[in-house]
């Protein structure tokens, strides 16, 4: 996967928004330079998740950033998004990877240097580890050390993005980690 699309990526959460803003600040956040967006929406029926997808993807495909869906296949292969990310408690990896097959991209959450290691050996395309900071996304998010993440990205060759309480005040202290870019979702969403 080239590192370069995963610089900025950007996680979504709708919080109280009306789709019609929500999809604005998608769409000004492809403007202003995100390099791939991810749609990660909990709350959402499955038709609704759908739905919302299709529109996202509207967006996305205008200004050629893949579109991630998280943790649902359903919904990635149903809009035929560029790829899925998945969680701890989701789908095995291999799993994923098989029904998507090669071509889409696979993002595993890895939190620990063997689970970092069992997402590639089993098709990982790029990890996402974190919570580097404490976040207001996931309130209870163990928090995953600089040290952690280093070692991550020294122990595995596929790239990785930090995510998890990164502001332009903290995002100094991931320089020389390795990573390949940043998941943001409070300072843009």
């Amino acid at each position: 996967m080239n590192r370069e699309a995963l610089r900025l990526y950007l996680v979504t959460n709708r919080y109280q928004d009306s789709v019609e803003s929500f999809l604005a600040k998608v769409e000004t956040a492809c403007r202003s330079g995100v390099t791939i967006v991810q749609l990660r929406e909990k709350n959402l029926t499955t038709n609704q998740y759908y739905q919302l997808a299709k529109q996202v993807k509207e967006i996305t495909d205008a200004y050629q950033v893949p579109l991630i869906i998280d943790d649902r296949l359903d919904v990635c292969l149903a809009v035929d998004a560029a790829g899925l990310h998945i969680g701890d408690d989701e789908l095995p990896v291999s799993v994923a990877r098989q029904v998507l097959g090669p071509e889409k991209i696979l993002g595993v959450t890895a939190k620990t240097v063997k689970r970092a290691l069992e997402a590639e050996k089993s098709g990982a395309d790029y990890l996402g580890t974190g919570a580097i900071f404490p976040t207001t996304t996931k309130e209870n998010a163990p928090i995953t050390l600089i040290s952690t993440l280093k070692t991550i990205c020294q122990t595995v060759a596929i790239p990785i993005v930090a995510i998890g309480g990164l502001t332009s005040e903290n995002i100094d202290q991931l320089m020389g980690t390795g990573i390949a870019g940043v998941a943001v979702v409070r300072d843009l969403m």
